[in-house]
């Protein structure tokens, strides 16, 4: 069966940064930054995404176009003969299905959002009312699984269209339009008596703050959401290699696709701090910050319905275009394992992943008693944890070893897949830096994500 590819290399940066872009993207990055000095926390964070995020980024997207398969049988085509790589097709299918088994629930909860806003259903409540709303949602389990069917059926529907008219149509306008959106949140939000106070926060750097916090723990902060921000190490990147031709070469675009994930997280700062401080509001984080603190600025906002509105949409297209790339990866793991047809796929998994998603959100409400990560905790806790702490840092440290090690595919390999075509270059004189000192960055990391839960 000949591999779909796609129309555009404008479609392939878009699907791309789609992956990458989520909802960490809004409700972490702002938070963070605020916790951490504003500008001088985004200068750090810049240089990590550049040293920790781009480089394996490149070896993904070159691990996928060497093999020309999905993260299910990459490692196969690839691996020295009687090496045992190909085990961690198991840990990539995984990351892939955890992801989604929460991630369709936050979906959910953003298109109700979306319709919430848009009847006007917060008009005249106060903060406590606001605050009242979200909790009566995590109560309504049949609600919530409805939501998050809506949104697994649809983006299944738009992946069985197939790639070129489906995926990679249906992404470019969806991002095409959440940047738009974005820019003119972001211009509505500055425009905003006293909004002033927020942009020189955000955007003045205070370092400060840094010492305040302690150099430290601002670092590992910048690493970490560097590093989590692109969601590498499961394969999701890897599988849109597989489905470009040579003609360019992979690291620039990687910069490109890093670019635009950048992007859209530091607009997300100029839509929330400016609010905020223009509201006197604290800017919290998670999900406080989408579903209590930023309905309770729109509803003090004049046309605030409106806004909020176009905000819960941008927010449904970020999470869309997540879905959509990682069922995309989903999908092309039955075809490269079975060799069935797309459609089989999509049906199949459309009913797996309906069901996998139902402890998470039972877990607001029927399962609350599980509290697998302590008290408190919920199963979306403890998928999110076994994803982001778990199989994203370990997955990493895989694609490294197996772009750099004599004992994987190997240096001289990946640099031939990784520059071939035109486009920027992977540096050769990073060699030392991405066999040696890279991969004990990302098991500190994996490391320090343990002692931060645990500790």
């Amino acid at each position: 069966m000949k591999r779909e590819k796609f129309g555009s290399r404008l479609g392939f940066i878009l699907i791309s940064a789609g992956c990458a872009i989520g909802l960490g993207n809004v409700w972490r990055f702002p938070y963070i930054t605020g916790e951490y000095g504003g500008a001088a926390f985004v200068l750090i964070y810049l240089f990590f995404l550049l040293v920790l995020g781009l480089p394996i980024m490149v070896m993904e997207f070159s691990v996928g176009r060497a093999s020309q398969k999905s993260a299910a049988l990459s490692f196969d085509v690839l691996e020295p003969k009687g090496t045992k790589w190909h085990w961690y097709k198991y840990g990539a299918m995984a990351g892939n299905y955890l992801l989604m088994m929460f991630y369709t629930t936050i979906g959910g909860w953003m298109l109700l959002y979306f319709f919430k806003m848009i009847g006007g259903q917060f008009e005249g409540l106060d903060a406590e009312g606001v605050s009242n709303a979200f909790g009566e949602l995590m109560g309504q389990p049949g609600l919530m699984a409805v939501c998050m069917i809506v949104v697994v059926a649809a983006c299944f529907a738009i992946c069985n269209l197939g790639l070129q008219k489906g995926v990679e149509k249906i992404t470019k306008v969806m991002m095409g339009l959440l940047f738009v959106l974005m820019i003119v949140l972001a211009v509505r939000s500055i425009t905003l008596p006293g909004a002033g106070e927020g942009l020189k926060f955000y955007l003045l750097p205070d370092f400060g703050k840094i010492k305040d916090a302690g150099l430290t723990e601002v670092v590992f902060a910048a690493m970490g959401q560097s590093f989590f921000t692109l969601s590498l190490g499961i394969g999701a990147i890897a599988i849109f290699g597989s489905y470009i031709d040579r003609s360019r070469s992979l690291t620039g675009e990687a910069v490109c696709v890093t670019i635009l994930d950048t992007c859209v997280a530091l607009i997300s700062g100029l839509i929330i701090f400016p609010a905020c401080f223009a509201f006197g509001v604290n800017p919290d984080s998670g999900p406080n910050l989408i579903f209590i603190t930023l309905p309770n600025i729109f509803n003090s906002m004049s046309g605030g319905r409106i806004w909020g509105a176009l905000f819960f949409l941008c927010m449904l297209f970020a999470a869309a275009s997540t879905i959509i790339a990682v069922f995309e990866n989903i999908i092309s793991f039955a075809m490269d394992l079975t060799g069935c047809s797309r459609t089989k796929a999509v049906i199949c998994n459309l009913i797996a992943i309906i069901v996998l998603s139902l402890p998470c959100l039972l877990g607001f409400n029927v399962l609350s008693g599980v509290q697998l990560l302590g008290e408190g905790s919920t199963i979306l806790d403890f998928e999110d944890f076994l994803v982001s702490n778990n199989l994203l840092p370990l997955g990493s440290l895989i694609y490294l070893l197996f772009c750099t090690s004599r004992y994987g595919w190997g240096w001289k390999n990946f640099v031939s897949e990784a520059n071939s075509g035109t486009g920027i270059k992977f540096p050769k004189w990073a060699r030392i830096y991405v066999s040696y000192i890279l991969p004990l960055i990302v098991l500190f990391i994996f490391v320090q994500g343990y002692w931060s839960i645990f500790h």
